[in-house]
């Protein structure tokens, strides 16, 4: 299968416009035995993907050995991978966030993944204070002449935050959540990623699994599964379940964006394609837990471009239910 590619950012790498989110391989989405795991990490490279986003938390450092052990056994052209650093802080306060904590971090990660240099390095949605704190982003260009990162960017909950980053000239990428559940990125943000020529990760593009158009009323999930721990935000950020926006609510919306689904399209290969209508998104990531979603995912990019109809609709059902329990909050 061959996917569109696009420039990623000031880095002169070509990606491809969706890539494999590896959370889920990691943890806290259930259970995920490791064969499994590079099943489904492998089923997504072989359907063309060339972009990987992970994690040194996720699963403790499981999702990274995953992707290092598939990339040596495959060989060939590596895909570009990006990891983060901070959430390794207890307790995860933005003092933690020094040159000297970030670097250790990295050391672990080059570690981790089995190589010498991280493709990229970003930090992981830190409080907001350390985005005003210029000398941690000097620490990261240090970071960079040492050779142990080729690129740096920021993983963010809010669009202030965002903002805030790219204003440092060596941010190379943000991650951002964006998607049918939360458009506030595309009224100023974007336009500024563009301007700057820095790349943006779309990341929890299907709302958790909600734009699957599975879910129901009755679902339930596992013990360890972050939509079961961290429904009202014990654990992190609430937005990063189900996007922030309450359940019943989110059932409701997704019932109204059901027939705007192409036809022979699945609803989450909809939703997906719906943020590749913004140009200013460099590449979405997915996740998946098997082979099966990573080959479902992947052939999002064949959709044809959304109708301007289809697109007004999802903007007025997001604005009706969606924006006044998440548009002015992240």
């Amino acid at each position: 299968m061959t996917l569109s590619t696009t420039q990623f950012g000031k880095t002169g790498k070509a990606v491809t416009r969706i890539g494999f989110g590896a959370w889920a391989i990691g943890g806290s989405w259930g259970d995920v035995s490791e064969g499994e795991a590079k099943a489904t990490l492998e089923a997504a490279l072989d359907a063309g993907m060339t972009f990987i986003d992970t994690a040194d938390v996720y699963g403790d450092g499981r999702s990274e050995r995953i992707i290092r052990d598939v990339l040596k056994s495959r060989g060939g052209a590596r895909p570009f991978v990006a990891t983060k650093a901070g959430r390794r802080l207890s307790p995860h306060i933005a003092s933690g966030y020094t040159t000297q904590n970030i670097e250790s971090f990295i050391d672990r990660s080059l570690t981790n993944l089995g190589v010498d240099c991280l493709d990229l390095v970003q930090l992981h949605c830190p409080p907001t204070e350390v985005y005003y704190t210029p000398a941690l982003f000097d620490g990261l260009e240090t970071l960079k002449a040492k050779g142990k990162i080729a690129q740096w960017g920021v993983s963010v909950e809010k669009v202030e935050e965002a903002l805030k980053a790219i204003e440092y000239p060596g941010c190379a990428s943000v991650q951002i959540i964006y998607n049918l559940f939360r458009q506030r990125p595309a009224s100023l943000f974007f336009r500024e990623a563009r301007a700057r020529n820095v790349a943006t990760i779309i990341r929890v593009p299907l709302a958790s699994g909600m734009l699957t158009g599975k879910m129901t009323a009755a679902s339930t999930f596992a013990a360890d599964d972050h939509r079961n721990f961290n429904r009202h935000g014990e654990a992190f950020d609430v937005g990063e379940t189900f996007s922030g926006v309450p359940y019943d609510v989110a059932l409701q919306a997704v019932e109204e964006l059901r027939p705007l689904v192409p036809q022979g399209a699945t609803m989450a290969q909809f939703a997906l394609r719906w943020i590749m209508m913004e140009d200013a998104a460099t590449v979405v990531i997915p996740g998946a837990r098997t082979p099966a979603q990573s080959i479902a995912n992947a052939g999002a990019d064949a959709l044809a471009p959304l109708p301007a109809a289809t697109m007004d609709a999802c903007r007025e059902i997001y604005a009706r239910l969606i924006a006044p329990h998440v548009h002015q909050r992240w």
